[in-house]
């Protein structure tokens, strides 16, 4: 599209013209529509220029294959130019030109191009005066009537008077291609009605034809419209001919190709057949002497094998002699056998009842760890009691030094340095105390099993706790020191006091830290026992466990021993018995094919017979077959001569029926021949 549009303007730029802005906006909306070949200028007054230009552009175009040219108001020289250039277009096949007043030089310019043009299929000339000229229109009929390709032509409103309706019947009388016209409108009359109709007793391709508005008698246009209804049952009849003709055709080339190949194919087998009964022949032959020599052969094999017969026999005696042996040797090896196995059980049994006992051992003293566990946490219990009295003890405390220390300022200086040197040496004991605690608490969780760890976090539990005891001491101690260093000068009255009373107190509590050491001492006792105890039990599993592999080591060995001794002997045995076995089997198979040999050249012999037989039967089969297939040949040959005649007549028959059916029409009378 855009290709033609350039071209158009390169056109009128070499003519020194201005593009016609019509023509350029149509082309830039064909442009926008995608896919279209449709040409639409209708409306658009064209200058004679514009048209030499579309003219030049549309001789060699191939993209319009439908051309609108409806009320552009061309001259007479414009129309001329622009339908030059269209006699030579190869695309265009609808050509609209309504409306254009087209005279004398317009209709002989269609005429040459309705003589040159082998493209176009449709052409519009509606509102024209190509009928004002009688000679113009004759040109334009000569080249409808030399067209071979324009199907539909509409010349109505053109001023056809009887003259040209002559010359329009002389058209159509060499037109072979027009199918469809329409006259309406014109001024055709009686005499152009008939020539028309003359016409239409030559023409077989017309298939509609309006004629109202012309001034011609009803019975006229009655006879013009059964013409076309005979054309119309012409074509249908020719066509149905026509297609009845190709399926004949058909027919009797299949038929042709079928029997063609049905006698190749017979050919083929025949031959198939000889080249067979030649090789079986010759097969028989080769395989009768092939069958002498094999007997030949088995007869000098049987001689050979029966001397290996009796030395096989001979050979079966010894081995048969071997075989007792080896089984009386296997029976002995069977007993040895069972009595090892015997005694193996019952070491086993032995074994397995002193491990009974042991893991009985194993667990009364694991019940017994349990008990004294269960001893020391009661222990501990008891500890943690003694630990909140101790607390309550220090609230105690607390409440009578609060409500004394009016009456103890002058006792707590005095007490002061005594209380320091009982922190620092109680201080330095708990700190032996839980270095100790520390070392064996870990010492014990190293050595100590997945039992024992219950305990150690109970200890761990307990340390905590008498770490809070000490750290809330230490808290309460801090306190009195304040309230000390704030009652300084009360305290120096009752210091007296104080030393007695705590004198007291340190001695209960040493006592009480002498009961804690001698607790702990009996939990680091009862851990070192149970360390001692764990050790022991570990001890003995690791020799009891020694003393089992080693066991099994021995049953082990003892197993592969044996499987080894009775592999030998099964091995022995089974090869003895193989070659047993396989002598044998040559011996049965050599007396077997002996059997089948001779089984084998009565049955080769009475093949022979039977061959020779059924090849002389099959020679007179196939003899009596191709003679029955000449004769199958002979009468399809016949068959396919008599439906060519049968074909034949009724194509003449039916060519004889279409000729009587045109003859005896109503318009016969009509028929320039008639």
């Amino acid at each position: 599209m855009e290709e033609f549009r350039q071209t158009y303007l390169r056109l009128c730029k070499d003519a020194g013209l201005e593009a016609q802005e019509s023509v350029l906006t149509q082309l830039q909306e064909v442009r926008g529509a995608a896919g279209s070949t449709r040409l639409d200028l209708a409306g658009h007054s064209l200058s004679a220029d514009t048209c030499a230009v579309l003219g030049k552009v549309l001789h060699k175009d191939t993209l319009f294959t439908e051309v609108v040219l409806s009320d552009c108001m061309l001259s007479e020289e414009g129309a001329k130019l622009l339908l030059n250039g269209l006699c030579s277009n190869t695309a265009v096949k609808v050509l609209d030109l309504k409306g254009n007043n087209l005279r004398g030089s317009g209709a002989e310019t269609l005429g040459k191009l309705l003589a040159r043009n082998k493209t176009l299929r449709r052409l519009i000339l509606e509102w024209n005066a190509l009928g004002v000229w009688d000679e113009a229109f004759s040109i334009f009929c000569e080249g409808l009537g030399s067209n071979g390709c324009l199907t539909q032509l509409d010349l109505r409103n053109n001023q056809i008077n009887h003259q040209g309706a002559a010359e329009l019947s002389l058209a159509l009388k060499r037109s072979n291609t027009l199918q469809e016209l329409d006259l309406r409108w014109n001024n055709i009359g009686l005499l152009g009605g008939r020539s028309i109709l003359e016409a239409l007793q030559q023409n077989r391709t017309l298939m509609q034809l309006e004629m109202a508005g012309n001034n011609i008698p009803s019975d006229t246009l009655k006879a013009l419209e059964q013409s076309m209804d005979h054309n119309s049952d012409r074509q249908s009849t020719l066509r149905e001919g026509r297609s009845r003709t190709q399926v004949l055709t058909k027919e009797i080339q299949n038929l042709k190709n079928e029997k063609g190949r049905q006698f190749l194919s017979l050919m083929e087998t025949i031959d198939k057949q000889k080249d067979e009964m030649e090789r079986v022949s010759r097969g028989s032959s080769v395989r009768a002497g092939q069958l002498h020599e094999a007997l030949t052969e088995r007869k000098s094999a049987v001689n050979s094998l029966t001397a290996k017969l009796q030395m096989t026999e001979a050979a079966l005696a010894l081995s048969e002699q071997k075989v007792h042996n080896l089984g009386e040797l296997l029976t002995r090896v069977n007993m040895e056998k069972v009595e090892q196995q015997n005694r193996q059980s019952r070491e086993m049994q032995k074994e397995q009842e002193d491990s009974v006992l042991r893991e009985g051992k194993l667990i009364r003293e694991v019940h017994v760890m349990t008990e004294k566990n269960l001893q020391l946490r009661n222990k501990v219990e008891e500890m943690e009691r003694r630990c909140k009295a101790q607390q309550d003890q220090i609230f105690e405390l607390k409440q009578e030094l609060t409500n004394s220390t009016a009456d103890l300022k002058l006792r707590l200086a005095q007490a002061e340095e005594r209380l320091d040197m009982e922190k620092k040496r109680s201080k330095h004991a708990l700190d032996d105390l839980d270095s100790l605690r520390q070392r064996e608490v870990g010492h014990m969780s190293r050595h100590l099993e997945e039992s024992e760890r219950s305990l150690q976090d109970r200890i761990l539990k307990l340390e905590g706790q008498r770490i809070q005891l000490e750290e809330e001491l230490s808290h309460a101690k801090a306190a009195s020191m304040t309230e000390r260093a704030q009652a300084e000068e009360e305290l120096g009255k009752v210091r007296s006091q104080v030393r007695l009373e705590e004198q007291r107190r340190l001695s209960g509590m040493e006592e009480k830290l002498r009961a804690l050491r001698q607790s702990r001492d009996e939990s680091q006792s009862h851990c070192t026992q149970q360390k001692q105890t764990v050790a022991e039990l570990q001890a003995k599993n690791g020799q009891q466990g020694l003393e089992m592999e080693g066991l099994r080591r021995r049953i082990d060995e003892l197993q592969q021993e044996l499987s080894g001794k009775e592999q030998e002997k099964v091995a022995e045995v089974s090869r003895v018995r193989v070659e047993l076995q396989e002598q044998i089997g040559h011996l049965q198979a050599e007396r077997t094919a002996q059997g089948g040999l001779k089984e084998k050249i009565a049955a080769l012999e009475r093949e022979m017979k039977a061959l020779g037989s059924n090849h002389r039967e099959a020679i007179l089969d196939k003899e009596s077959e191709i003679s029955s297939l000449c004769e199958k040949l002979r009468l399809r040959d016949a068959e396919i001569q008599r439906m060519r005649e049968d074909e034949a007549q009724r194509a003449i028959f039916l060519q004889n029926a279409i000729l009587t059916y045109v003859q005896g029409s109503p318009l016969g009378h009509y028929s320039p021949k008639k």
